[in-house]
């Protein structure tokens, strides 16, 4: 009897062991659903500004200073203002043509559970495939040096910390970091990075502005800007670029849950940008001026300092996740080519994407033109990817009476309904095209050449200062001869 009692005791231990054992196990369950919704699953409208907000401004931040070099301060702050509120009008496009192809898709019953839907799949279901080809070949391009822009980026600003090493090896180095990218899902698990990517450009513009003022302006400083037409249209079109953040807008609004509530999202991501762009490229080109010709790169000029360090810093771990932000689309496409996008496991998925980093890799290191591949991906890429395109597709797919009484987003009363929706298009296509494709397309590839000719293919130190003079007792063993004039470029 007393063994089978002592039997009952622990058989009764044994059950109220593993009953703990359950809620422990409930319990940890529950903080790791807790923390991947907190840190991980991303898809409310705060994700989705984040997502915008972060992704918009990014390394544009370092050379817009420069832009206002070659535009002038009252150019380049009225250009931000105008490219801007032209850049919330076609996101707002983009918003209102993914959600028309959507609603006409589930109509037909289709799911989305496991497939992401993108920009050139919405002009392929609202236009055809003509459309389809020519979005999926502009916008790829253009995210493909989207992508290689982020790497020239960290390398030109780790520089600035550590000058051991030149800028062509630290290419290869980030290079290597930025193809961890490959082993995050989608844009729904954007979450944390975004946020903190917002928090590290604010920091960052904030630092520009106080650290220009504190500086104050260099001696003789000159605010000759604008000069020649060549430099003029360069820095617009940067400022173009800056604004034409968007080409990811399909994939961030279809990780939200409720997609219908990002109509405004853009515009007052772009609101919030400016209170970063405008200050911070004043400040920097008020304290150096005409300098910023040569120094595409604010973080060239500005002196040496703890908070230096921080703005390279989280620069640096900010473009790795613009990285993501540019490459996860391309990541898409390719699943996509081979037969990969629904496949569940990460790790397979991973391996997949690896071949997508490489012609980032090898681009970034042929073309380190930190400041002047802005210009370029902006007068020949985003000008169509993200003004052109959607403004023609959304005249083109509403052109019919039907199309428009049968359209789930109708424009606003304040833009003057249908025909100001198709007033403002018509301007945007052909402001973009003359202003932004045709005069900075010629003067951003008129500088790139030049770029390209002083410094060559594969330039091992873009912009780097020269190396040090010798000290004074080698000087006496050397023959006295003039320096070269042209000393200031280092190969």
């Amino acid at each position: 009897m007393a063994a089978a009692a002592e039997t009952t005791v622990d058989m009764a231990a044994a059950a109220e062991t593993t009953v703990d054992m359950a809620e422990n196990s409930s319990e940890s369950n529950d903080v790791k659903t807790k923390l991947s919704k907190l840190f991980w699953h991303g898809g409310s409208a705060y994700d989705a500004w984040f997502s915008c907000a972060s992704n918009q401004v990014a390394q544009v931040l370092l050379t817009l200073p420069y832009s206002f070099s070659q535009l002038g301060m009252v150019s380049g702050i009225l250009l931000q203002l105008f490219y801007g509120l032209m850049g919330s009008w076609t996101a707002y496009l983009i918003t209102s043509l993914y959600l028309e192809y959507r609603l006409r898709k589930e109509r037909q019953k289709a799911e989305f559970r496991n497939h992401v839907i993108q920009w050139f799949e919405v002009l392929d279901g609202l236009l055809g495939k003509r459309w389809r080809n020519v979005g999926l070949a502009f916008n790829c391009t253009f995210l493909l040096f989207g992508s290689v822009i982020q790497l020239i980026a960290c390398a030109s600003n780790i520089y600035y910390i550590n000058e051991k090493l030149d800028k062509r090896t630290w290419t290869y180095i980030f290079g290597a970091c930025c193809a961890t990218t490959v082993f995050i899902p989608s844009f729904h698990n954007y979450r944390i990075w975004s946020f903190l990517g917002l928090a590290m450009t604010t920091y960052t513009a904030w630092y520009l502005t106080i650290a220009s003022f504190l500086h104050g302006q260099v001696e003789g400083v000159k605010h000759s800007g604008p000069t020649k037409l060549v430099l003029y249209f360069t820095g617009a079109t940067n400022i173009l670029y800056t604004f034409g953040g968007h080409a990811v807008t399909v994939e961030i609004m279809h990780a939200m849950w409720k997609p219908e509530k990002f109509k405004a999202i853009y515009l007052v991501a772009t609101v919030y940008v400016l209170t970063l762009t405008l200050p911070s490229a004043v400040a920097v080109y008020w304290a150096f001026g005409d300098l910023l010709l040569s120094h595409s790169n604010s973080f060239a000029l500005l002196p040496k300092s703890p908070f230096r360090d921080m703005a390279v810093v989280l620069m640096l771990i900010h473009q790795f996740i613009t990285f993501g932000f540019a490459c996860t689309p391309l990541y898409f496409v390719w699943e996509k080519a081979i037969g990969m996008h629904k496949c569940k496991s990460l790790c397979k998925r991973a391996a997949a994407r690896l071949p997508v980093v490489v012609p980032i890799w090898f681009l970034a290191i042929v073309f380190p033109f930190f400041g002047p591949i802005n210009s370029a991906v902006g007068s020949l890429l985003v000008s169509f990817t993200v003004y052109i395109i959607p403004a023609l597709a959304h005249m083109f797919t509403f052109k019919s009476a039907t199309a428009r009484e049968n359209a789930i987003e109708k424009p606003p009363k304040f833009v003057g309904r249908w025909v100001g929706a198709f007033t403002i298009n018509v301007f945007v296509v052909v402001w973009v095209f003359v202003v932004g494709f045709g005069f900075g397309g010629w003067a951003s590839m008129t500088n790139f050449i030049r770029q390209i000719d002083n410094f060559g293919f594969f330039a091992k130190c873009y912009q780097c200062p020269p190396p040090p003079p010798p000290p004074p007792q080698m000087r006496n063993f050397t023959v006295a001869a003039p320096p070269p004039l042209h000393h200031h470029h280092h190969r």
